[in-house]
């Protein structure tokens, strides 16, 4: 078999940003995997379990009620690795065009007071797994890095 592209990427010298992972076409209609890069890959800063759960619940809140970005968004879910996530969004984007979606994203949650939507035991399959304590400093550390995107950190190293 043939290596997938997110595989081929050298994740040692990966840093926490915001990648284009892929654009897909489907027919006439791109689709853009964004690669929202939270942690340092092969280091013992990972997501823990209850911080990737609850960024899962409240970034797909936004995203799908984001008047902007409702009718566009595919997918917003956790790498497998935990160091970030993967937003699939309808269209073809750079990093650059889409930050800015991705800061308020951050915004809304680092700021955000209310009860963790779809927590409970009806709307969700794993609804104790779920704390906004465990994922405020995430998210505010990858608020930082999205407010301070650069070349470096938008750019797959070679």
């Amino acid at each position: 078999m043939e290596p997938i592209a997110s595989f081929t990427i050298d994740h040692n010298k990966l840093q926490e940003g915001l990648y284009i992972s892929r654009i897909d076409h489907f027919g006439e209609q791109p689709i853009t995997t964004f690669d929202l890069r939270m942690k340092r890959p092969n280091t013992d800063d990972i997501l823990s379990t209850t911080s990737a759960h609850t960024i899962e619940h409240l970034g797909a809140t936004y995203l799908r009620n984001n008047p902007e970005t409702k009718n566009s968004i595919v997918y917003f879910g956790p790498m497998g690795c935990r160091t970030g996530f993967y937003a699939l969004l309808h269209g073809a984007y750079t990093a650059m065009q889409a930050a800015e979606l991705f800061r308020n994203m951050f915004a809304f949650m680092k700021d955000y007071q209310g009860i963790i939507p779809g927590a409970s035991a009806v709307e969700c399959g794993n609804y104790r797994d779920l704390s906004m304590e465990s994922c405020r400093k995430d998210v505010e550390q990858y608020y930082q890095i999205l407010s301070s995107l650069n070349e470096e950190n938008t750019q797959y190293p070679k």
